[in-house]
């Protein structure tokens, strides 16, 4: 008997449906999600003295799923532990210190920010909840956990300041240091980092005065862009300041705030040398009292930051017996200048010049003032005299020189004693001035 055509596909039709059906029937899920689940001991007190501090949390998962932990207190208020941790077939632990994430009841004040937090005593219903990956089947286990002896004081940050708002890490004497103050009430571990706006962090060390890190009280941070250890500093930017404060249960704190960089780098310059010539180039090599020494140089900033000058000018002469000081223009820290230095001098480089006049350098208003600085990449010919008052005659001849001298920073071994010369200072003699009185 032949069967028709239509009859054929209905009956396929109907075969493919079973076929799924008891497919389905098979490889569905079956049972909980979630098995064997605890916490050992149920009773814990978290308060960093060696003795209860910690529980394990354990559980079972029969498939993929998503786990959360967490405790619900006498009134219902959850806290969460773990929240929604993807988690394959298998078995698990993890320590449990009493520490979830942070929270605040109401009435309560903290000037930081709450990140983790330590759940007060009381008795607490735990659960541990998987929900499948396929199904969306929710499992839960539940338990009694008690918690007794907390140390429930947060290590806020009391105060927290930034000085200055505007940092420029370039070694000019100018709002060089970036500082932290933070006061902690209690005993913590304190970080503090410098993050751009791609998140790279940037650690900023703690002061170690009169406070060693981890006690009760003030707290200081000191950050040079890492210029000091020979560092490159964070680029121009917005920054972020964060402090977290950690405790020894392990609850934590943060508070964070703003700061520009601005004229960030490694300040380097150089006293060029010359292929034709001197590198310093000297007036004379023999000079009579009361004649003008004179000298020429060339200086490069050859860093990526301006580096910050002071006078006199280019070009001014100064009396052998006048030191820079007496000009006006104290040692300032942070300015470069360039120092002419000799073997009867009584002082390091005694007479200083700035690099270039007002006009040839680039002026930046800062605090009020005009600073004088040269660019990078640029290049300045610094020039000036000493009126020779006197001469040493057992120091006859002597070596005069020249430095670029970075104030309270350094003068690197390159800038030390440049291009010594060999120099004679004599005096006229009388029989010189007047021949005809002479026997």
């Amino acid at each position: 008997m032949r069967i028709s055509r239509r009859w054929t596909i209905i009956f396929s039709v109907l075969l493919l449906a079973v076929l799924l059906v008891v497919g389905y029937i098979l490889s569905r899920p079956k049972g909980v999600v979630i098995t064997e689940a605890s916490i050992d001991p149920p009773v814990m007190t978290p308060n960093a003295d060696g003795d209860a501090d910690v529980i394990t949390v354990s559980y079972r998962v029969r498939r993929a799923s998503t786990v959360s932990i967490y405790f619900l207190d006498e009134t219902g208020r959850r806290y969460d532990f773990r929240t929604d941790q993807f988690r394959s077939r298998g078995e698990y632990s993890v320590l449990f210190s009493g520490v979830v994430d942070g929270y605040v009841r109401d009435g309560e004040t903290f000037k930081g920010e709450i990140i983790n937090r330590l759940m007060p005593d009381g008795e607490y219903e735990w659960v541990i909840e998987a929900t499948d990956k396929v199904t969306g089947k929710v499992d839960r286990q539940t338990g009694t956990l008690i918690i007794r002896d907390a140390d429930t004081e947060l290590p806020d940050l009391w105060e927290f300041s930034i000085s200055p708002e505007v940092f420029t890490p370039n070694q000019d004497g100018l709002s060089d240091l970036l500082w932290v103050h933070v006061y902690v009430p209690k005993e913590a571990t304190l970080h503090a980092y410098l993050i751009d706006q791609a998140g790279q962090q940037y650690m900023m060390p703690e002061s170690e005065e009169d406070r060693p890190p981890g006690e009760a009280g003030r707290h200081v941070f000191r950050y040079d862009g890492g210029l000091d250890y020979g560092h490159n500093p964070p680029p121009d930017g917005d920054y972020t300041v964060l402090v977290e404060a950690m405790d020894a249960v392990g609850q934590t704190v943060r508070a964070e705030g703003e700061v520009r960089i601005e004229m960030s780098g490694m300040p380097l310059a150089e006293i060029i040398g010359q292929p034709l010539g001197d590198t310093v180039y000297f007036s004379h090599e023999t000079i009579l009292v009361g004649d003008t020494l004179t000298f020429e140089l060339t200086i490069e900033n050859y860093g990526d930051s301006p580096i910050r000058t002071t006078g006199p000018e280019s070009g001014y002469v100064y009396k052998q017996s006048e030191l820079y000081a007496s000009t006006g223009f104290y040692e300032e820290s942070g300015a470069w200048r360039v120092g002419i230095g000799c073997d009867t001098c009584l002082t390091d480089y005694p007479w200083r010049w700035a690099l270039g006049t007002e006009d040839s350098l680039t002026a930046f208003e800062i605090d009020g003032k005009p600073r004088y600085y040269l660019m990078p990449g640029e290049r300045a010919v610094i020039s000036g005299g000493i009126v020779m008052e006197n001469a040493v005659i057992a120091r006859n001849p002597q070596q005069f020189w020249a430095g670029l001298i970075h104030e309270d920073v350094e003068i690197t071994a390159a800038n030390q004693r440049v291009d010594a010369h060999w120099i004679e200072i004599v005096e006229l003699a009388e029989d010189a001035l007047f021949p005809q009185y002479s026997d």
